[in-house]
């Protein structure tokens, strides 16, 4: 059995554990109130370690940009050729139309309501938000059964996220007709490769997102995505600045093209120090 060594680290108020071995780093950091089995998070951390990452078909994966409220940078979004608005709160309609109107007609446009709403809201927001030429609703319902619901009735595509954690859930999602494309998030659904398979039990597109983790565990999404044979969407991916910092001087950030990479990233011993020593 490989020789694994943890890392337990505290980034402002979030718990990360990177995890180092023969292949390089994996990270486990549940989101707290985020449904994410623990044990799945740390599967996924010691692939990374023990094994690596399946070959990629190619170099660069393209990014979102992601807004979450009504205070946006509009420079910010800049270059990318998506954007996700989060919703579900009261003036998000208002949101989307300031962030369309900022982008243009020429930027790819979604929004995520993480299953916040019920199906005659989500029926009736996805109607109102259609007018913005939106390209999908990532999780409008909690359900794969509700999804199925919404679907049938918007003109919206529809993709699945937080209700699949498995193949057999992917597979049900497929059966219902619930989705158009479906979320892939390496830390939930226990690594790399069984994000792959969850993928192709789905048969739908994929988008893989982070779970706002640092450059270590962006780098799994990152792998996630160079392996999949078709990536019609940008991958919500850009998220490594939202933490309050990171472990490597070298972050997985996107370029002026809305891109990022595909690399690994190696930690930085002082900043591993660093943020060792806050834990208390």
């Amino acid at each position: 059995m490989p020789v694994l060594t943890e890392h337990r680290l505290r980034l402002g108020d979030r718990h990360v554990t990177l995890v180092e071995g023969p292949a390089g780093w994996g990270e486990c950091s549940p989101l707290p109130g985020y449904l994410c089995d623990p044990a799945a998070a740390w599967r996924a951390a010691e692939e990374a370690a023990t094994l690596g990452f399946p070959p990629g078909v190619r170099a660069e994966v393209p990014v979102n940009a992601l807004v979450e409220g009504p205070d946006f940078d509009a420079a910010a979004l800049t270059g990318f050729g998506a954007v996700k608005v989060k919703v579900g709160y009261p003036g998000d309609l208002d949101v989307v139309a300031a962030v369309r109107d900022a982008v243009g007609p020429a930027v790819a446009l979604r929004v995520d309501a993480n299953g916040a709403w019920d199906v005659e809201t989500a029926v009736t927001r996805l109607h109102a938000l259609s007018r913005y030429d939106l390209e999908l609703a990532e999780q409008p319902v909690e359900s794969i059964d509700d999804l199925a619901r919404v679907r049938r009735r918007v003109v919206v595509a529809i993709a699945a996220d937080e209700c699949v954690r498995s193949p057999d859930d992917a597979r049900r999602v497929r059966d219902a007709g619930a989705a158009d494309a479906v979320v892939l998030k390496v830390q939930p659904l226990g690594g790399v490769r069984a994000a792959l398979d969850v993928a192709e039990a789905a048969g739908l597109p994929a988008i893989p997102t982070s779970m706002m983790e640092t450059s270590v565990g962006i780098a799994a999404g990152v792998a996630l995505a160079a392996a999949l044979d078709d990536l019609p969407y940008s991958c919500g991916l850009a998220t490594a600045t939202l933490l309050p910092a990171d472990v490597t001087s070298a972050p997985l950030v996107p370029d002026a093209r809305g891109v990022l990479a595909v690399r690994r990233v190696e930690p930085d011993r002082d900043l591993l120090a660093r943020y060792a020593e806050a834990i208390t």
